[in-house]
């Protein structure tokens, strides 16, 4: 496993956490839910994925124990996977 491929998994995760807000439009206010079920299908498989590859990388990477809390917590912040990418991944 590489730290490109956490990047990427990362970016990702970030945009379905951004689609999954966008489809609860579609939920609420148009009375459909398909779009929130499918984006959050996927965001939810890429948020496991992003947990585990953190996990995974941990010690390879040497992050120290802030870092990774830091990296955890990001993906359950908006726009949090996008700040980690810039500040610690590159």
């Amino acid at each position: 496993m590489t730290l490109n491929n956490f990047r990427t998994v990362a970016i990702l995760e970030g945009i379905s956490y951004l689609l999954l807000a966008v489809t609860m439009y579609f939920k609420y206010a148009l009375d459909n839910g398909l779009p929130n079920k499918i984006v959050g299908m996927v965001h939810g498989l890429l948020f496991i994925l992003y947990i585990i590859m953190a996990f995974t990388l941990r010690k390879e990477q040497k992050w120290s124990l802030n870092i990774f809390v830091i990296i955890l917590i990001a993906s359950l912040i908006p726009f949090g996977t996008f700040y980690i990418d810039r500040k610690y991944l590159r």
